[in-house]
């Protein structure tokens, strides 16, 4: 499903022409909440970049949702995989920021960085391999989601508008239901996809029963 077909059924099943910010507005929420609810194997990326001698924080892709994980790349070219822990962790196990080393641990410090512990004592490549949040079907025209799970993003974005329009309870409650079918499908792939392989996110996965 393409955005203008998206579109062409919203104002279909809502009965309604709504105007292109409001619409634009209703498919944002619904990728959203599906982007936030569910961790998919095709939205993972890899990136690298510099950790700096001296510099403690490290910052974060545009378009990062939730990390995967990050470790930095030795000289020698071994790959040190950083431990994720919170901010407390880090001031509290590093106190004094002057006090440099190989980074061991890290943690989100807001929305656009993350904090080292320790201080690096040196520059070092790091690579970051997260989740990312893809470039929205309003403004790419197709997408992933719209392709593979239509359904999933078309009645996400009915009830968002059918909440704008204050619409009827029953009509709500089957949307809601039709999202719920198609988010559970969604979800199921995701958790099949991640644990088909034993050893893929690093740790012992069992078949799926």
């Amino acid at each position: 499903m393409t955005y203008a077909e998206l579109v062409a059924a919203i104002n279909s099943y809502c009965e309604n022409s709504f105007e292109t910010t409001d619409v634009n507005n209703f498919i944002d929420a619904a990728e959203q909440r599906i982007y936030n609810s569910v961790q998919l194997p095709d939205l993972r990326k890899n990136v690298t970049g510099s950790v700096t001698s001296g510099n403690k924080y490290l910052a974060v892709p545009s378009d990062w949702l939730a990390t995967f994980s990050l470790a930095i790349v030795t000289s020698a070219g071994d790959y040190e995989f950083l431990l994720n822990k919170d901010v407390n962790f880090i001031r509290e196990a590093y106190p004094n920021p002057t006090t440099t080393g190989t980074p061991a641990h890290y943690a989100q410090f807001d929305d656009t960085t993350f904090i080292l512990g320790p201080t690096p004592d040196a520059t070092y490549t790091a690579e970051l391999h997260y989740y990312h949040y893809p470039e929205s079907i309003v403004t790419a025209g197709t997408t992933w989601l719209g392709n593979n799970f239509d359904s999933a993003l078309l009645y996400g974005a009915l009830l968002e508008a059918y909440t704008f329009l204050k619409g009827e309870k029953d009509v709500m409650e089957y949307y809601q239901k039709r999202y719920d079918e198609a988010f559970g499908m969604l979800k199921q792939l995701a958790d099949g996809k991640n644990r088909r392989d034993t050893y893929r996110s690093g740790q012992i996965r069992y078949p799926v029963q």
